[in-house]
């Protein structure tokens, strides 16, 4: 059993128009918003925190982060009770080749929506099991005894190189033409730890923030939308979209 407390946070940012970016924070979708809750998981069988960034430069990414996370949700929502880890991890990848149809259909039919894509990460709860997704280049971080650890491994150009630096030209997503899309899905419920903090985020908060620094600001204790303002300080070139939760 544990307590997970939340805040989360979508901004638009600095330069962009329009906010591409969607968080599935337990049970709200947050756009251009903030939200706040916690609750007790004895209390529920499953939950996703999770974030979708739409492909900046593709039409109508806005469209595709909203379509993803809505799928997810009802998805995860109808699955029977009890499935085994394997199983789980099965259905999700059958999930993500037909979300990814449905997102590349949708480019064919309306030409204002052609190549529109979005990367996915986060964290599943289901049948007392913790699981971690990455989709694209997007984070999952963690924070644990004064240290922060990227969980996920980006999608990028950059990441085969072997550079550290990050990428705009992604090798993995949902859409956007990516034919064959793969997850990185783990179950990791015997290393999700009381007083650890997970982060959550769009590449408009690593982009603009050093991992250094996002450590210090969750030290502090800052909220999802303390680190958006911290980006969109530094510059804000992207929307900028965090999730971050504690465990007690």
């Amino acid at each position: 059993m544990s307590r997970i407390m939340l805040t989360a946070a979508s901004r638009v940012g600095c330069i962009r128009s329009n906010n591409e970016d969607m968080i599935l924070a337990y049970d709200k979708f947050v756009r251009s918003d903030l939200y706040r809750t916690e609750f007790m998981t004895e209390n529920v069988d499953r939950f996703a925190i999770a974030l979708a960034d739409g492909m900046g430069g593709h039409n109508a990414g806005e469209v595709a982060s909203s379509d993803v996370l809505t799928n997810l949700h009802f998805f995860l929502n109808d699955l029977p009770r009890g499935l085994a880890s394997g199983e789980f991890c099965e259905m999700m990848t059958e999930w993500l080749q037909s979300v990814n149809q449905i997102i590349d259909s949708k480019g064919h039919v309306n030409p204002n929506m052609s190549e529109m894509g979005t990367t996915l990460v986060g964290v599943i709860f289901y049948n007392n099991k913790y699981y971690w997704m990455n989709c694209g280049d997007s984070r999952l971080y963690r924070f644990r005894n004064g240290c922060l650890s990227q969980i996920t491994t980006d999608h990028s150009m950059n990441n085969i190189k072997g550079e550290k630096k990050h990428s705009n030209i992604l090798t993995n997503c949902i859409g956007a033409g990516c034919r064959h899309s793969y997850m990185d899905l783990f179950e990791f419920t015997d290393d999700f730890l009381s007083g650890d903090v997970y982060l959550v985020c769009s590449d408009g908060l690593n982009d603009m923030i050093s991992d250094n620094n996002i450590c210090s600001l969750l030290a502090e204790g800052c909220s999802a939308n303390d680190l958006c303002e911290a980006a969109i300080t530094a510059g804000g070139y992207d929307n900028v979209s965090v999730c971050v939760f504690n465990v007690e």
